[in-house]
């Protein structure tokens, strides 16, 4: 390990502890966060207390050359500046070089979302006669009915979700635990999941306490979810591009629509920040524009 490792070593153990950051998120800091000590030693410099403003400038202007977008040199300015800020905590260095770092302006996109029409044909799509098909339904009613990522769904636990209460306990970023009501609908397509189909699947393999499983009796992964998703998004003629949000998109904007209160949207999506939120009242105000411009006679 050289003078630039250890830092960042011991940066991402205060993060992974005090912050309980997801492993994903841990491991794009960490990839930032060697990027940009490679450019240091290429710089010659030899430890952090050496870093100015001009080589972190330098070093954001390389990326931009090599192609990568506003929102990633965003991203690595803010993995560049938090990690800055904990080397002055601890001493490590004397200054913070990112204190007049500018952001860049980022063009705000609106998250793709199906219509309540596109949502139906989707989770009519899976074959019900046989156990996939039912544990599709059940998957997709449920993600469209608490709004939760696809993440949180494949870790999702038998005990986690409360038929006869009509809720499920998800556990989000940094293991943060929020509950979620279900419609009947979700309750109903996870109940016959669990009376039907679960037990075929599940066969002579090691039992698991998944919620969700494969043919193969074992957790579904994120992949092997998205997947399916997209199959039947092909089955049920449904055109746009999706995401793998879709339905968490699509859940927002139609609690919205139908007045829904902001606070509770949050809570139930397991936003940090309301600002994360209110994006889905910018889709829902778009929606009635796109609306008025096709049936106003005179739009």
């Amino acid at each position: 390990m050289n003078a630039f490792t250890y830092p960042i070593e011991d940066y991402i153990h205060f993060i992974r502890v005090e912050r309980q950051l997801s492993a994903n998120t841990l491991a794009s800091y960490r990839r930032d966060l060697e990027a940009y000590a490679a450019h240091l030693e290429e710089q010659q410099l030899k430890n952090f207390n050496e870093v100015t403003r001009g080589n972190i400038l330098l070093h954001l202007e390389n990326l931009r050359h090599t192609g990568k977008t506003a929102r990633t040199v965003a991203r690595h300015i803010s993995s560049i500046r938090s990690f800055h800020q904990f080397l002055l905590r601890e001493k490590v260095t004397t200054t913070d070089p990112t204190v007049h770092l500018e952001m860049p302006q980022l063009e705000q996109k609106l998250p793709r979302v199906l219509s309540i029409e596109e949502v139906d044909a989707l989770i009519a799509a899976p074959d019900r006669s046989k156990p996939q098909g039912i544990r599709d339904v059940a998957m997709l009613e449920l993600l469209y009915a608490s709004g939760m990522r696809i993440s949180e769904l494949i870790e999702l636990d038998i005990e986690d979700i409360h038929l006869t209460m009509g809720f499920v306990r998800v556990f989000g970023k940094g293991g943060k635990e929020r509950i979620v009501p279900l419609g009947r609908g979700a309750l109903n397509a996870v109940s016959k999941y669990l009376e039907r189909a679960r037990y075929e699947l599940q066969g002579s393999y090691p039992k698991t306490s998944a919620l969700f499983i494969n043919q193969r009796g074992k957790r579904l992964t994120r992949q092997g979810c998205w997947k399916l998703i997209k199959q039947h998004a092909q089955k049920a003629n449904i055109q746009k591009e999706l995401t793998p949000h879709v339905l968490r998109h699509s859940f927002a904007t139609h609690l919205i629509e139908n007045g829904a209160d902001l606070r509770a949207v949050q809570e139930m999506l397991g936003h940090a920040d309301i600002s994360t939120t209110q994006i889905y009242t910018h889709v829902s105000k778009t929606r009635l524009s796109e609306v008025y411009k096709q049936f106003h006679p005179r739009a």
